[in-house]
């Protein structure tokens, strides 16, 4: 979708239909003003079909491309607002935006390193974790015992944990 949105800007109204609702959501609990957020959503999605051209798959999803848009405009409104309010609640204002954006190329991060995982580990760390199924679940859906389902997630976080602290994956 992204390669044809690039070619043929028309086709960005599916990736806008597909990111809105997340990206507004990510704005909103931010801003914490109707009005200013659904600014701050259109001019994040201006932003992303003026730049589209630009973005480059690097295994991290859209969506961080566009929170990555979101958590710099609430950055540029908050500095606008620096003459009429207070430096110190926008500058932890800053630094929360900044955590989050962090936190979201973090989770970004992950998916990425888990999809890199055998397709069994990979298998079960998605029923596990995303589809918060049990360990007997898992085992009965893939006709294995209890205890080589916990091998394989065992194995699978092991690997996880090991790729996360190495920062050049």
């Amino acid at each position: 979708m992204i390669e044809a949105a690039q070619k043929d800007p028309s086709r960005f109204a599916e990736l806008y239909e597909l990111h809105f609702e997340r990206v507004y959501a990510y704005v909103a609990r931010r801003v914490r003003d109707r009005s200013e957020a659904e600014d701050l959503t259109s001019h994040v999605f201006h932003q992303a079909l003026a730049n589209l051209g630009k973005f480059k798959w690097r295994g991290v999803p859209f969506a961080a491309w566009l929170f990555r848009i979101a958590a710099n405009s609430i950055i540029d409104r908050a500095q606008k607002l620096t003459h009429e309010s207070s430096p110190r609640s926008l500058t932890s204002d800053a630094v929360s935006e900044a955590q989050d954006l962090e936190k979201i190329e973090t989770v970004a991060r992950l998916y990425r390193l888990v999809d890199h995982l055998p397709w069994d580990q990979r298998y079960v760390v998605r029923l596990r974790f995303a589809e918060e199924k049990s360990i007997r679940e898992i085992a009965m859906e893939l006709s294995r015992s209890e205890g080589a389902i916990k091998q394989l997630q065992f194995r699978a976080l092991q690997t996880l944990r090991a790729r996360m602290r190495d920062k050049d994956v």
